[in-house]
């Protein structure tokens, strides 16, 4: 079997990849690549962003912040780049003819395997077999089994179904494609309105702060809605809500149609959000940062997916 060439890398360069287009992490002394899955984070790219550059052995296994399962880190085995010396002179030009063979049959072992559904009905959570919404609105089981069993991802070579309706299944999926096509011409219109009585700076300005708007927004979801299981109620009906915003995210972290929120959804969640800014700002002004802010939807949530060459 042919091996796999991983570079060499000082502590000191490692932490120079600290930004959304080079994110490297330390694990274990080696080092990963992560530029390209972190848009595809069950918890958000930002929390990645956030370690940029560092060591995450620890955190990693921090009950306090979020224990990873053993399926997360098979996540790692093809980001794997390098390893980490101590000699601070060690770089990528340097490290070339220093190179560490892995033989491809480990490196297998680390890939995630297709979950295999006759056994993970022994864990009587969901049925993959079946329209999965349906089971958490009708589900006896408590949050704290919930949040255990979608913390340990499944992989499919499919998307799973959530509905029975096929016209309901359809509006829960996104491919890459429908993205700019419903979204962009929402930010054309947008931007159109905002040039009538707005010159082309200050729509730009408006424009970049709009983006900065629904960053700090997105942010906020992830830290402070999503990630505070302590609030979350103990009811099918809200564990239901939980799984369709976010959980299946965490469950089924590899279904590419499904790494962004279909547009219904996503259309719902903004239309309150877009009255809220005309109410704050003056209509031109409110449309140049509303287009920003869905700009910033696809660009920085779903980069990743709109690309028909990403990688499952």
């Amino acid at each position: 079997m042919p091996g796999r060439i991983l570079f060499r890398y000082s502590r000191e360069e490692v932490s120079k990849h600290n930004t959304q287009k080079k994110l490297w992490v330390i694990h274990n002394n080696k080092v990963y690549d992560l530029t390209e899955f972190a848009l595809d984070h069950p918890g958000g790219a930002e929390i990645l962003l956030e370690w940029g550059g560092q060591d995450v052995t620890k955190i990693m296994t921090d009950p306090t912040l979020h224990e990873h399962t053993k399926s997360a880190y098979e996540l790692l085995a093809d980001s794997c780049i390098g390893e980490v010396v101590d000699n601070t002179v060690a770089s990528t030009t340097q490290s070339k003819d220093v190179g560490t063979i892995f033989d491809e049959r480990t490196i297998d072992k680390f890939r995630p395997e297709t979950t295999d559904i006759k056994s993970d009905l022994n864990e009587k959570f969901l049925n993959l077999n079946k329209p999965l919404f349906a089971q958490m609105f009708n589900c006896n089981f408590s949050k704290e089994f919930y949040l255990k069993q979608i913390h340990q991802p499944r992989h499919l070579p499919y998307s799973a179904r959530l509905f029975a309706n096929p016209m309901l299944e359809l509006l829960t999926k996104t491919p890459w494609y429908a993205i700019p096509i419903l979204w962009f011409p929402v930010i054309s219109y947008y931007l159109y309105t905002a040039s009538g009585s707005l010159g082309s700076r200050t729509i730009i300005v408006l424009f970049l702060f709009g983006i900065g708007i629904w960053t700090l927004l997105e942010y906020t979801l992830h830290r402070f809605l999503f990630h505070v299981d302590t609030i979350l109620p103990d009811h099918p009906y809200a564990l239901s809500v939980h799984f369709a915003l976010h959980g299946i995210h965490h469950y089924l972290p590899m279904d590419r149609l499904r790494l962004v929120m279909p547009p219904i959804l996503g259309a719902s969640i903004a239309y309150p959000i877009i009255q809220l800014g005309y109410i704050i700002f003056p209509e031109n002004i409110a449309c140049a940062l509303i287009a920003g802010a869905i700009f910033g939807y696809p660009a920085l949530e779903g980069d990743e997916d709109i690309s028909p060459s990403s990688p499952l």
